[in-house]
């Protein structure tokens, strides 16, 4: 069974608000609905949405997809980003682990280091003294400029 968050509508005609519900993906849009986990009302101003990020992130974490307008809601709440950071987190610990037992990886992520290295000039005292005498310059312009407008 896969499981989606999404809108649920409710309200008068024309006058729309939104439950946020975690539902089986084959039932309507309207239909029966597993959990309601926050509201969304757009036609107020500012728009209001209030999700219980705690029931919205368990579920992200069972696998239940947020259909595009609910992601958008849970990145405003800040859920999404929480979600995916941990997701990230969990991910990036096991294959770094795994590429720090692998001599090869540990040679390539040398290698790439000096050619990057290589690739980037270091700003030596030349850049440091043109950078220096520009203002100089701009100012210098600036006063005969000005002693022209004077005169």
């Amino acid at each position: 069974m896969s499981v989606k968050i999404r809108l649920m509508r409710m309200g008068k005609k024309k006058h729309p608000t939104y439950r946020v519900v975690v539902a089986d993906s084959r039932s309507p849009r309207d239909g029966r609905n597993i959990e309601t986990i926050g509201h969304y009302r757009p036609r107020q101003d500012p728009s209001v949405s209030d999700i219980d990020g705690e029931k919205a992130l368990a579920w992200l974490r069972k696998g239940a997809q947020p259909t595009e307008q609910v992601q958008k809601l849970l990145t405003v709440s800040g859920v999404w980003a929480q979600f995916e950071s941990e997701k990230g987190g969990r991910v990036d610990t096991k294959l770094a682990r795994r590429r720090l037992d692998d001599p090869k990886t540990a040679a390539k992520k040398a290698k790439k280091a000096e050619v990057a290295e290589a690739a980037t000039p270091a700003p030596g005292p030349e850049a440091t003294a043109a950078a220096a005498d520009e203002p100089a310059a701009e100012q210098g312009s600036g006063d005969a400029a000005e002693e022209s407008s004077d005169e």
